[in-house]
């Protein structure tokens, strides 16, 4: 089958003309239907997956006989999850497999949960290779912190995950399972643990080279041998900084690397809650500033001995958001860190998307960047003021994220039209009151992204519009401008041959 890419790249200018219409808010249901029943592959596409859709929209795409038609709205990250879901049982393998990998979302994004008992029934009826994709990000929490003692035998399977994790009574329980496929995973999970525990096997079985070597050396139980053959490897730089951050480092190793001519590896040991008070004054003065950084937030560090640190914080850091925990972190323990004279320890607590009331206000007005934006694309009451500060502010990954918050502002970014940040010029078109003589000359702007952003700019003159309807790279943004006229809407989608025998689209 064509990749999505493949069917926009291949779709001709009546087609994103007609892709516009689909997305268009104004577009009324019996448009849609007529774009969903006869509209070419790319009109489908983007209809099924870049909207939400009205009901009988969604029954009319579940029953559609073109299996990549109903593949695409089993990605469709706008609407409700449940309605994806009816799904779940498609006669088709291609759509079941796309439903199981989820909505296409940018890198670290939070996905919407599926319900839990389509997700039960996934895991109990479809075969492997329908699951490698990323259902576990579209798992609820409360499923997945029931799934070691859940009733399907399948699921149980699937919770048995990190064997150290799960309390001692469940894994015996695992152990003892009714089901022979739980006994054996649970079998196999406290067996690698066990062996992963044990520094004989890891120094048996570790391997010469490659990722294994590297996750052994970093995690696994090392013996005095593995650990002295490193230390007097003459070119073992890269496996010290590998051992230094591993639990199970002796003492006097950490000692001994705390000193390590390598910044990277002091660098690891200073992050290490077992390093020594003399170990942390040290590295507090090292000459390396990512050392001297990295010491700075350690755990038994008092305040006061923070500040003596001389510690730079950089702003380069990519500040975007981040699934949360399992479970929520203890309320004090949040408190505390944004209490903290450290900017790094108070972007832990702006990550907590519970933050109460008090602590949202005030760091929301914190003096570092990465405090702001980091509670600017993690907290769902984020006020308008901070998500428009963040964004004028920060240019790192995921900056667009922040206009998706949903307390970003509409009103007043009009005065922004003339900025030179393309990013920020294109805050002009989220203005409702932006001028229409504003929004014409910005659809002739040097930057695409700003030129199709206001050619869906309901102000822009009627004119501009119609002309833009024409244009190759524009009229699929101008199709889906709200203020299209209504008798245009219909003209357009009137040009559309009828489909002769729709079932023939099948497969396509």
């Amino acid at each position: 089958m064509p990749t999505p890419e493949h069917i926009w790249e291949a779709a001709d200018l009546p087609a994103r003309r007609l892709a516009g219409v689909a997305l268009n808010p104004s577009s009324p249901q019996d448009v849609l239907l007529r774009l969903l029943a006869d509209g070419p592959p790319a009109v489908r596409m983007v209809l099924c997956r870049d909207r939400i859709l009205p009901d009988a929209v969604v029954e009319a795409v579940l029953r559609h006989p073109d299996t990549r038609t109903r593949s695409f709205f089993a990605r469709n990250p706008h609407v409700d999850p449940a309605q994806r879901a009816r799904l779940v049982d498609d006669p088709e393998w291609f759509v079941r497999a796309h439903l199981a990998d989820g909505p296409k979302l940018p890198f670290g994004r939070v996905c919407r949960p599926l319900p839990d008992e389509v997700v039960v029934r996934m895991i109990d009826t479809y075969d492997n290779d329908s699951l490698m994709g990323t259902i576990y990000r579209q798992i609820s929490t409360a499923l997945r912190l029931s799934m070691p003692t859940h009733p399907v035998a399948k699921v149980r399977r699937w919770g048995i995950g990190k064997w150290d994790r799960l309390p001692a009574e469940i894994q015996a329980a695992l152990l003892a399972d009714p089901d022979e496929d739980v006994r054996e995973s649970a079998r196999d999970s406290a067996r690698r643990y066990a062996q992963s525990r044990d520094p004989a096997w890891v120094e048996r079985e570790l391997p010469d080279w490659g990722h294994a070597r590297w996750e052994m050396l970093m995690y696994h139980a090392l013996s005095r041998t593995v650990v002295d053959t490193i230390l007097t490897a003459p070119d073992a730089g890269q496996e010290r900084e590998a051992i230094a951050r591993n639990p199970s480092l002796p003492a006097d190793v950490v000692v001994l690397l705390a000193g390590d001519p390598d910044p990277a590896v002091r660098e690891w040991i200073a992050y290490r809650a077992d390093l020594g008070p003399a170990e942390r004054r040290a590295l507090a003065v090292d000459p390396d500033p990512a050392v001297r950084l990295a010491v700075s937030v350690h755990p038994e560090l008092s305040e006061r001995e923070r500040a003596a640190i001389d510690y730079e914080v950089p702003l380069d850091y990519s500040f975007q958001a981040w699934p949360g925990p399992l479970v929520p972190r203890d309320p004090a323990h949040v408190r505390r860190d944004a209490d903290s004279g450290h900017p790094l320890i108070r972007r832990r607590a702006a990550e907590d998307r519970t933050l109460p009331p008090d602590l949202l206000e005030r760091l929301a007005a914190d003096e570092d960047l990465g405090v702001r934006v980091l509670l600017a694309q993690y907290h769902p009451d984020a006020p308008a003021p901070l998500l428009l500060r963040s964004f004028l502010e920060y240019t790192g990954h995921e900056r667009a994220h922040l206009t998706t918050r949903p307390n970003f502002p509409t009103a007043g970014l009009a005065a922004f039209a003339d900025h030179e940040d393309p990013e920020v010029r294109a805050l002009a078109a989220r203005d409702p009151h932006t001028a229409p003589a504003t929004v014409e000359r910005l659809t002739r702007d040097p930057d695409p992204a700003v030129r199709a952003a206001l050619a869906r700019h309901p102000n822009l003159p009627r004119a501009r519009l119609t002309e833009l309807l024409d244009d190759e790279e524009l009229a699929h943004a101008a199709a889906a401008n709200p203020a299209l006229d209504p008798e245009l809407i219909q003209r357009l989608v009137a040009t559309l041959a009828p489909s002769v025998d729709r079932g023939a689209k099948a497969g396509r």
